[in-house]
């Protein structure tokens, strides 16, 4: 691939890293930081957000604060030559004030599956790590190729993807998470949103009437103690299923085993 082509997703070039590859590393995006670790390069992480807490390694290293908007001056205390962020309009400043600083930056979005298979293939090049970048995106699909062949011939009942309750915030066709429940074996009743994560209305949701709900401990309860969810039959007849938030919160390394927990939620018994 011609050189030009490795850009960052603001548009920045991306130089590859085997001669001199960082080695003080701030990932400010969970997807990047488990990411990072699996490639190899975990020991030269200097810091991390606050949501960035898998592998339990990740614990250990300096929390800078959030990933949107972040602390520019508690980023740049950790002394980092590479700051890796989510390539989204509230990082463009921040992402512009650290290069002013002279560190290096790579922003990726990491929205779908795709995200990560690319974002895995840049940050092995920038770290020459390439090898094992090539060795994680062929282990996730595999994995997610498992799921896949195992749900595409069963029935895939309609799902709602509870994120927030006030306002509602679902998923939509512009997520990965759509991908992993389509994998799962599952049909999201909001694939015809085009958006990430589109607000709706509980009436519409009544309207869709999906057969199970997937929501984490506290949305369970949250649905559970709302009189106004009783309207829902998912809710009422007891079919609102709990995922682990923190295996499926992210396109990253975890994808395939995120994609297998959903498929074991929705089809009790499957043998993945």
């Amino acid at each position: 691939m011609p050189a030009a082509a490795h850009v960052d997703d603001f548009g920045v070039a991306i130089a590859a890293g085997t001669t001199t590859s960082p080695a003080r590393i701030a990932s400010l995006n969970p997807a990047t930081t488990e990411l990072l670790f699996a490639l190899g390069a975990g020991p030269r992480l200097v810091a991390r957000t606050t949501w960035d807490v898998w592998p339990d390694a990740a614990r250990a290293v300096a929390d800078v604060g959030p990933g949107l908007r972040p602390n520019v001056e508690a980023v740049l205390a950790h002394h980092p030559d590479l700051v890796v962020l989510y390539a989204s309009a509230e990082n463009r400043v921040a992402a512009d004030q650290l290069r002013a600083a002279g560190v290096k930056v790579i922003a990726l979005r990491t929205d779908l599956l795709a995200d990560f298979a690319r974002a895995s293939r840049e940050l092995g090049r920038a770290t020459g790590e390439d090898a094992a970048a090539v060795i994680v995106v062929d282990s996730m699909q595999r994995t997610l190729s498992r799921v896949r062949a195992a749900t595409q011939h069963l029935d895939h009942p309609t799902v709602f993807w509870h994120v927030w309750d006030s306002p509602i915030y679902t998923i939509g066709a512009g997520s990965f998470l759509d991908q992993l429940l389509t994998i799962a074996g599952g049909t999201n009743i909001y694939a015809d949103r085009t958006e990430p994560s589109p607000q709706v209305s509980l009436e519409d949701i009544v309207k869709r009437d999906p057969r199970f709900i997937l929501a984490g401990v506290s949305g369970k309860k949250a649905l559970a103690n709302n009189p106004l969810w009783q309207g829902v039959r998912a809710v009422r007849e007891g079919r609102v299923l709990v995922i682990d938030t923190n295996l499926v919160g992210r396109p990253s390394v975890r994808a395939g085993e995120a994609a297998a927990s959903i498929a074991r939620l929705l089809h009790p018994g499957i043998v993945l």
